[in-house]
């Protein structure tokens, strides 16, 4: 994420890249073949915020660097765009808070993209103008299918303790042996990650939150474990949860080996009048119009009870003939993004039954 985020950053205008720091030798040469010779690089982050021609950073490491790095590029008088999640711990969270208050003239950006998503904002206003009716339920899914998408990331032919700064990406934890694959595949390991919650959740429930409003669940129940990828990790390869809001229940899933041949993501949100889908990049409608009668079930009546009952219910549900705007076929509505905005487009279909 970081050379990606590195990648958007410079070529926007004005916009230069004037130093790297990472602790495998081997990203640092690479990052002078992408971005030419003449960027700075280091293995400790701390020169990178003492220069001066630096104005902003992105922090891209594993995640129990965030909160230090956030915190002294923050005193350092650099604004900060750091990717999710912004702490490890949640007692970490405080301390970064704080930060943003103490240095107020500086800007802290959390990467959370679905925040930033086009399909968010056209959900969010979905919901808003009561599309779906009341939301009373959410399904989010995140399935991953393939190994890179498991974290099983590849290794260098050359990491060791001469390309990798061991002892530096420890930081504070308590020393071990140099193993290169806690070090390329940190996702996998408590020490250094979040697991499933803070690498795929996180997308999930920003994304959740930006379209309803919500500030977060009352009342949550997760579960999970290991359950295919068996190669030494100690976070979960699957997780579900359930989640109560003031107004709904979300029903949550991530799964690392589904089953299925590709990724597969999306939200359901299930209202009184509708169902709204999304994707990476579509908002599908469907417009079911609530009950006007209940129904009924009375075989087991007696016949008499029977016809008492069919009059008084059909005297406060009157028959309705099908009329022609009852029976219209389905329709789609585009709803392409403004000129000045990024490349996604977002879709609308909607039904009604016969």
């Amino acid at each position: 994420m970081g050379s990606g985020d590195t990648t958007s950053a410079v070529s926007l205008p004005g916009v230069e890249l004037a130093g790297v720091c990472d602790l495998y030798t081997g990203r640092l040469a690479r990052a002078k073949e992408r971005w030419g010779n003449q960027i700075f690089t280091t293995r400790d982050y701390r020169e990178v915020l003492a220069r001066k021609d630096v104005d902003a950073v992105i922090i891209a490491t594993p995640d129990h660097w965030h909160a230090k790095i956030t915190q002294d590029a923050l005193a350092a008088g650099k604004d900060v765009y750091c990717e999710k999640p912004m702490v490890q711990k949640i007692e970490q969270g405080q301390a970064v808070v704080a930060a943003t208050k103490q240095h107020g003239d500086r800007i802290l950006q959390v990467g959370s993209q679905y925040v930033s998503s086009l399909v968010y904002i056209k959900a969010r206003d979905l919901l808003t103008a009561g599309a779906i009716g009341e939301l009373n339920m959410v399904e989010a899914y995140l399935d991953r299918n393939s190994a890179i998408g498991a974290w099983q990331y590849s290794i260098p032919p050359d990491a060791s303790e001469q390309t990798v700064d061991w002892d530096r990406f420890l930081g504070t934890l308590p020393e071990r042996p140099f193993e290169a694959t806690r070090f390329f595949r940190w996702r996998n390991y408590e020490d250094y990650g979040t697991g499933v919650a803070g690498d795929l959740f996180v997308h999930l429930l920003s994304g959740l939150h930006f379209a309803t409003n919500s500030l977060g669940p009352t009342r949550i129940y997760a579960t999970g474990g290991i359950r295919y990828w068996h190669d030494g990790r100690d976070v979960p390869d699957v997780m579900l949860a359930l989640m109560d809001y003031p107004k709904f229940t979300l029903e949550l899933r991530v799964n690392l080996k589904a089953g299925l041949p590709a990724e597969n993501f999306g939200f359901r949100f299930i209202g009184t009048e509708g169902v709204m889908t999304t994707s990476y990049n579509s908002v599908t409608l469907a417009k079911t119009p609530r009950e006007t009668e209940p129904g009924y079930t009375i075989d087991t009546f007696a016949e008499a009870q029977q016809k008492e009952f069919l009059r008084n219910y059909h005297r406060q549900y009157p028959q309705q003939r099908p009329i022609a705007d009852t029976m219209r076929p389905e329709s789609e509505k585009s709803s392409p993004p403004q000129k000045d905005s990024t490349p996604t487009s977002t879709t609308t279909k909607t039904s009604s039954p016969p």
